[in-house]
């Protein structure tokens, strides 16, 4: 067996082993298995690599590939080590930046090597140089828009800047007509690879994701994160080709299509369109909501004990607010207590809550709160009507009633849990501040709701001890 055929059927297992992954990773029981078998299957395809590579360049250089390993790997596990679960979604925004960055570095390697040096000097026939110019273009503009656009994300995420849309005046044709200098540049830079061409390629893709993640507001960022998953798939496998790496191209092709179909699931959970997700831009076209008026009811935790223990029936909402306050497990153990108490206690979670598919759902399964308590939007709304209290635990824009109620909201027609239809509401907020989309929500003035003010982990812990 030569090492190129060792490498071709390493590299099959591997991807294998990806698949399996994304299996495993669908369904919280086997989301550990899943993670093991993504882990093996990077493992294998780094081997394989390295040991091809060792067949085709200097000694000198694999060192250096393994060092740069070494490094990466050690960056890696110190970040890992550290990241909060609120502080996830800003770190995958970043990893999408290094995917996109790749590619360029990728496409433009491609393009210093080939067709600066000439097809003659390379493994590139002459008859197949044009698709190579396309494959270069068109890598580079899509890894430059996963870069910028992740950059963004994650400084509306992480709060460096501010998470309302950027409203530039025809911002749909600013877009347009960057894609469609994208088509002209790239035919004329396959017509006559230049350099001039490809910087102007690179440039306009990193302008566009910018502008593209900078035009959605702060309370669409969990699709957009989503969606430039996707985005660094695709820029990934444009490098496979660029690289002749099949299992480039297979992992950027699994990561791409299960990134954009997480989008369109969403954008459906949301009522949004999943075109203008990638157009950019969505949300927020121009709306204003109506002013809320109204004087809230507060709660104290004594009083909002008494209700949990004469209650029949408890749903939990929760939200952003109780991954920062670590609230997670109290609200478990109180969910134990009021179930030994014979309390039926379920979890309702919005396909959105969080900054981060699942955010949620992986902070309660830490917890230990079992699973077939946690329900989704879909399973648990039509079940408000006939629940004594709910609890909602530091969530705002996913329990909004203007979504349903107000057309000139900026989140109109965005499918939210119809919490205000219980008997008794019971919000956990550290003020009456609006949500993370900006949008104030008329559920804290309604005649059965009542506010709950205060760090939401000492709240619950102060329900805990009057129960």
């Amino acid at each position: 067996m030569t090492a190129a055929s060792a490498a071709a059927a390493a590299y099959i297992v591997a991807a294998l082993l990806f698949v399996l992954s994304l299996a495993g990773l669908s369904r919280h029981e086997t989301a550990r298995t899943g993670n093991a078998y993504g882990i093996a299957g990077m493992a294998i395809a780094l081997v394989a690599t390295i040991g091809l590579a060792t067949r085709s360049i200097p000694a000198a250089a694999v060192g250096g590939i393994v060092v740069a390993m070494l490094i990466g790997a050690a960056i890696g596990l110190w970040r890992a080590g550290r990241v909060e679960m609120t502080g996830m979604p800003e770190l995958i925004a970043v990893l999408h930046s290094f995917v996109g960055l790749a590619a360029v570095l990728v496409g433009w390697n491609g393009y210093l090597s080939v067709e600066r040096e000439g097809a003659a000097q390379t493994e590139v026939p002459p008859g197949l140089l044009g698709i190579h110019s396309a494959e270069v273009a068109i890598g580079v503009f899509v890894g430059a828009v996963t870069f910028t656009g992740s950059i963004v994300a994650f400084l509306k995420l992480s709060a460096r800047i501010r998470s309302n849309p950027l409203m530039l005046p025809g911002r749909n044709w600013l877009n347009l007509g960057a894609l469609v200098a994208f088509l002209v540049l790239t035919v004329a830079f396959v017509a006559r690879p230049g350099l001039g061409l490809l910087a102007a390629v690179t440039v306009l893709a990193l302008a566009l994701g910018w502008h593209l993640v900078a035009s959605i507001g702060g309370g669409d960022m969990p699709v957009v994160v989503s969606m430039l998953n996707s985005y660094s798939g695709w820029a990934a496998a444009a490098s496979g080709f660029l690289l002749d790496n099949d299992l480039l191209i297979v992992t950027g092709a699994l990561v791409g299509s299960s990134g954009a179909y997480l989008s369109y699931i969403m954008c459906r959970a949301m009522n949004r369109s999943f075109l203008s997700v990638i157009a950019g831009g969505f949300g927020n076209e121009g709306s204003t909501a109506a002013g809320v008026e109204g004087e809230h009811t507060e709660i104290t935790a004594e009083e909002a004990a008494e209700l949990l223990r004469t209650a029949e029936s408890v749903v939990i909402t929760p939200g952003y607010g109780m991954a920062v306050a670590h609230a997670q497990g109290p609200v478990a153990e109180l969910t134990r207590k009021l179930t030994e108490a014979g309390v039926r206690v379920r979890f309702g979670i919005h396909p959105v809550a969080g900054r981060l598919p699942g955010h949620m759902n992986v902070l309660l399964a830490e917890a230990k709160v079992p699973y077939d308590v946690v329900l989704e939007m879909d399973e648990i709304n039509e079940d408000f009507a006939k629940t004594s209290v709910v609890l909602v635990i530091g969530a705002n824009d996913t329990v909004n009633p203007a979504a349903l109620e107000d057309p000139g909201s900026p989140i109109a027609g965005m499918p939210v849990l119809t919490v205000w239809e219980a008997e008794h509401v019971v919000v956990f907020k550290r003020s009456m501040n609006t949500g993370y989309a900006g949008v104030q929500n008329p559920l804290f003035f309604r005649d059965n709701t009542r506010m709950l003010f205060g760090d939401a982990r000492e709240r619950v812990e102060d329900i805990l001890k009057s129960l």
